[in-house]
């Protein structure tokens, strides 16, 4: 087999130049392989079971032979060397033209016709192609909402057009900020946080900077911020207004002058009391306390069935566990015999379930004034380390508290899931912090791993967690200004990206019958991340989340069904299963079918020639500090913008907050953003379906009221108006009566508990149990009445004053509410693997929404939360009722 066989999969039969897969034996040309004019629309997706191998599209009759000459992409032998071009001319040529000669290796980055999992070294690990994390997966689009789709790209695209006509686009200093091209190396040696910041960071690899000396101190001692910028005096505080300073978010120095105080480490571990201990094949053993404690985190777990009932959890525990003992000294009976434990099923955690269990259930019962005592007094050792002092200005910290140890859970199918999640020391600590600031005072006997002067980094403190070996970063809150700047930084340039999207979706829709198998596979990814929201992907190590995306997906992860049909199968962010049935364009199914070709088989890379720093470098090309993700946030953006421009918003504010959401529902549709189904979704469901069901028994009630006043309404009103609902029966009724009664018992109990608890805090005597049995008379007596209704079939009047005309208008009332319930009801029914929030928080400007509130005159806390409001202050107060995305 010739180098030249293997990078020529476009033309290829037996090693010789030749047809096309997919054409006849005359057609022998790709750019003639389909016309665009007939290609679908693509955005149509239909949602069922699990792919069925009948259904799918198969490789071709002698493929098994073909396979059986020439070895896969992904599993040819790491010692074959593949030849590079001699010369730089060559890269413009069809892959069947190019000349190889022999080298020991390839750059996947630079020579891209070689296949990436062949060029004798690994594929780049997450941490060093890291883009950035979002926080949603994947939905399927819905089929009716597909033409809509297209015409809000159409318009995006004709408005493009017409900007770069007009001149140049406009970037701002903070959208230009966020260009990764030319961006300073730095100079620690940590990579700078991505636009959330929450992409992992490389190791320190520079010269450590030594912190000075300090002598020791009591543990939980801080360092104390100076007072006069620490509490600035907010009446003579000007509010600062960042968005409007153009010297802001430029991409290098973010402070000049940072003090913190540190962080707070969990408390140390409290051993378990002598008559708890773990059982093995029932003998209470005794374990050292490091032992102890890991038990203990399963222990504390035996209720959580989703991971106790896992066998991945199970078995990475018990390996740490065992590890742990191992190093202890293992485990001893009561005669300080040792005791082997080898066996997970003889292991019997319950009496240390039973004890933390007491323990929570201790910390539940506490008196209210009890836990506000508690609180407080947290709040106070806490507070020293609750902000910073950045430039002068004081902000809060986001996550201050070190983390306890305990066991990783993960998300979805993880494989480390149920490792022990080690506890943090201050020596694995590095500490970022002004070159004059007092340097924080780590616990008594410990010291710093490192103290850094960073100025271009947001961080204040950071380590690497044993799990996956993430760095984990002490950052400013959300409602701070750096958090703003990160923001907004990333919304504009979505909106960059308006200026080029046109050219863009023109030059891969082109580019998907290009001659070189790497521009086709960049063209066919692009396409996929900006119609279907895939996202870019990275190839994971061995020991990592078997999580893929568009750049990563496996030849498993991919099935046809001809004519234009793609299903998607695999684990997407968070472990979570993405499964989605597409049509995509004619072009990009056969290009799909010709990426799958013989010799690829399952564990074999579909994009082979591309990585998702390439495609991103590609995406840069059209616009600085362009890369897959963006696309995300242009679409919901753009697709808001567009549904909101055209939005008659009308009548009450609860109709204007419905239309609002009706178009946040299109948009997480539209742009793919799912969320998986809760759990409790279904009890949520049937609980509200029972409180309307009440409300209409107490409609048919009040109505049994009116007839008990004025018999003659029977005759002027009609019969049928006084019967009830047909799925109200007498069993339902005698169970809903129980509840009722049972309600009226708990509010009276909880009402006479707050009423001694403040009577105790106001330091007077407390009432007697006497007045709670004469409260609960009156839950008695509404018992007594509903028996004689159902005994009698007849309903008493009730309240002060009954009269015919305050029972309709309660009669009105309930309708209102069992109307706005309903409502409530479908959409949360409509929503249940929508992501709202997802689209809302992370994709759509957050500007969009407060032009809504200012052009339709709705509160901005229908919206966004207090929490959020100080998130995007930013985006609240920059912008006024006509302002466009």
């Amino acid at each position: 087999m010739s180098a030249s066989e293997d990078d020529t999969p476009l033309m290829k039969t037996n090693g010789k130049p030749g047809p096309a897969p997919d054409k006849g034996p005359n057609d022998v040309k790709m750019e003639d392989a389909t016309d665009t004019n007939g290609h679908v629309d693509p955005g149509i997706s239909i949602r069922f079971g699990p792919v069925k191998s009948e259904d799918t599209e198969m490789d071709d009759a002698g493929s098994d032979a073909l396979a059986g000459k020439r070895k896969s992409r992904a599993s040819v032998d790491q010692k074959k060397s593949y030849a590079e071009l001699e010369s730089s001319e060559e890269e413009d040529q069809p892959l069947s033209k190019r000349r190889r000669t022999s080298v020991k290796h390839e750059d996947p980055e630079t020579d891209d016709d070689v296949p990436l999992a062949a060029n004798g070294r690994k594929l780049p690990k997450a941490s060093e192609t890291a883009i950035g994390e979002e926080s949603d997966s994947d939905v399927p689009i819905n089929k009716k909402l597909t033409s809509e789709k297209k015409k809000i790209q159409q318009k995006g695209e004709k408005a493009a057009e017409t900007s770069r006509k007009q001149g140049p686009a406009k970037t701002t200093a903070k959208s230009a900020a966020s260009t990764t091209n030319g961006r300073k190396k730095q100079a620690n040696g940590i990579k700078k946080e991505s636009d959330d910041e929450k992409a992992p960071a490389k190791k320190p690899a520079a010269k450590k900077v030594k912190a000075e000396p300090k002598p020791p101190a009591k543990k939980g001692k801080a360092t104390p911020v100076k007072e006069e910028s620490a509490e600035p005096d907010e009446g003579e505080e000007e509010e600062y207004r960042w968005w409007e300073d153009p010297t802001k978010g430029d991409g290098t120095v973010k402070w000049n002058t940072l003090e913190h105080n540190g962080l707070v480490f969990p408390p140390d571990y409290e051993p378990l009391p002598q008559n708890v201990k773990l059982k093995y094949d029932g003998v209470p053993v005794t374990l050292a306390p490091e032992a102890e404690e890991v038990a203990g985190f399963y222990g504390t777990m035996l209720n959580s069935t989703q991971h106790v009932e896992n066998p991945t959890f199970c078995k990475n525990f018990f390996m740490d566990f065992k590890d742990i003992l191992k190093k202890t000294g293992g485990a001893k009976d009561s005669k300080g015999n040792k005791v082997d434990i080898k066996d997970f099923s003889k292991c019997d955690f319950q009496p240390i379930f039973a004890y933390y269990e007491g323990q929570r259930n201790e910390k539940r019962h506490l008196p209210p004034a009890e836990k506000k005592r508690l609180k407080a007094e947290k709040d106070v050792e806490e507070a020293p380390y609750q902000y910073c002092v950045w430039d002068g200005r004081k902000q809060k910290v986001g996550n201050f508290r070190v983390e306890p140890p305990s066991l990783f859970r993960g998300r979805g199918e993880h494989p480390k899931t149920g490792r022990v999640k080690t506890r943090v020391q201050p020596e694995q600590i590095t500490i970022n912090i002004g070159k004059h600031a007092p340097v924080p005072v780590p616990p008594e006997g410990h010291r710093w791993k490192e103290v850094k002067h960073d100025q271009e980094g947001t961080w204040l403190a950071m380590w690497q967690e044993n799990i996956n070996g993430n760095y984990k970063y002490v950052m400013l809150a959300a409602n701070s200004d750096v958090k703003g700047q990160s923001d907004f930084r990333k919304f504009e340039k979505a909106r960059e990206l308006k200026h080029y999207i046109d050219k863009i979706r023109k030059d891969y829709q082109k580019n998907l019958k290009n001659e070189l198998m790497v521009e086709r596979q960049k063209a066919t990814a692009v396409y996929l991340i900006d119609q279907f929201a895939l996202r870019a992907g990275n190839e994971k190590g061995e020991d990592e989340a078997e999580t893929v995306g568009c750049c990563s997906l496996k030849y498993e992860n991919v099935a046809l069904k001809p004519p234009n049909k793609v299903i998607f199968d695999f684990l997407g962010k968070d472990s979570i299963r993405f499964y989605d049935e597409v049509e995509v364009d004619n072009q990009v199914f056969k290009n799909l079918k010709i990426f799958k070709k013989a010799p690829k088989k399952n564990g074999d890379e579909i994009f082979d020639r591309l990585t998702t720093s390439a495609l991103n470098k590609h995406l840069s090309n059209y616009m600085p500090g362009l890369t897959a993700k963006v696309f995300r946030t242009y679409n919901a953006s753009h697709t808001m913008a567009t549904l909101l421009r055209d939005m008659k918003a009308e009548g009450t504010v609860i109709e204007k907050v419905k239309a609002y959401n009706d178009a946040n529902r299109k948009v997480a549709i539209l742009c793919n953003h799912k969320r998986t189904v809760a759990a409790s979704h279904a009890g949520q469901m049937e609980k509200m379906s029972e409180r309307i069901k009440g409300m209409r028994y107490q409609k048919w009630r009040l109505k049994q009221m009116m007839l008990d006043l004025d018999s003659s309404l029977k005759k002027k009103k009609g019969a049928a108006f006084f019967e009830i609902d047909e799925d109200i029966d007498q069993e339902w009724i005698k169970e809903h009566q129980a509840f009722l009664v049972e309600e009226q018992r708990q509010k009276i109990q909880k009402k006479f508990e707050k009423d001694n608890e403040k009577l105790a805090s106001e330091g007077e005597k407390e009432m007697k149990a006497s007045e709670l049995e004469e409260r609960l008379k009156a839950a008695k007596e509404m018992e007594k009445k509903f028996a004689k209704e159902n005994k009698t079939g007849k309903v008493e009047a009730e309240g002060k004053g009954p009269t015919v005309d305050k029972f309709e208008t309660s009669i009105t009332k309930i309708d209102q509410r069992v109307e706005t319930m309903s409502v409530q009801a479908q959409d949360k029914e409509d929503n249940k693997e929508v992501a709202l929030g997802t689209s809302k928080i992370n994709y759509i400007d957050p500007r969009l929404t407060a032009v809504f509130t200012k052009k339709f005159n709705v509160p901005i806390e229908k919206f966004f939360s207090k929490s959020l409001r100080e998130k995007f202050e930013w985006a609240i107060k920059s912008v006024d009722g006509d302002w466009e995305f």
